[in-house]
């Protein structure tokens, strides 16, 4: 059976133009001091991909303009709407007071696994990816309404920062398509 892929004109993608217009998700992605620009730059591109609201780069996050964020966002960051804040606290208690349900995607003692999240068909969800080694500040994740762990079955104790972001946004995603009837 032959399989031919499909050319970039024939997938239907918004223009970055249109990028704004488009319906709301009701996820907006924080990154807690992470790093390295390249995994600021995945997340740019895994934020347009499943249409994330925003990007909150917090703390020592690189920000654009940025050769190494352009290399892995790919133009991503001239689409996904996005906002530096110096400490991730301080946006926390903003965007709770905004109605989001927080969410730290970090390994706790009573973290919600994965498949299990349920938001509310009208949630707004922020969800907050930590530090390549320290992941989560423990005062966010104290400040959170819950924490969210990703179930992982080898050696490892976790997956890169760029990773988790499309992991989460994939579920919390098929989540709300499975709402509407998708």
């Amino acid at each position: 059976m032959k399989d031919r892929k499909l050319l970039n004109v024939e997938l239907g993608r918004a223009k970055p133009s249109e990028y704004a217009a488009l319906p709301r998700s009701g996820a907006v992605l924080i990154l807690d001091n992470v790093r390295s620009a390249y995994n600021v730059g995945s997340a740019f591109r895994t934020a347009d991909a499943f249409r994330a609201d925003k990007l909150y780069l917090c703390g020592i996050c690189a920000c654009p303009p940025s050769a190494e964020i352009h290399k892995t966002a790919l133009g991503a960051e001239n689409s996904v709407p996005w906002e530096h804040v110096d400490d991730t606290l301080s946006l926390v208690n903003r965007l709770r007071g905004e109605g989001y349900t927080i969410i730290s995607v970090e390994q706790t003692e009573h973290a919600l696994q994965l498949q299990d999240l349920r938001p509310a068909e009208d949630a707004r969800c922020a969800f907050i990816f930590g530090n390549e080694v320290d992941g989560v500040q423990q005062e966010v994740v104290d400040a959170s309404d819950f924490s969210l762990e990703i179930p992982q079955f080898g050696t490892k104790h976790s997956l890169n920062v760029s990773v988790s972001v499309g992991v989460v946004l994939w579920q919390y995603r098929l989540t709300k398509c499975h709402w509407h009837g998708h």
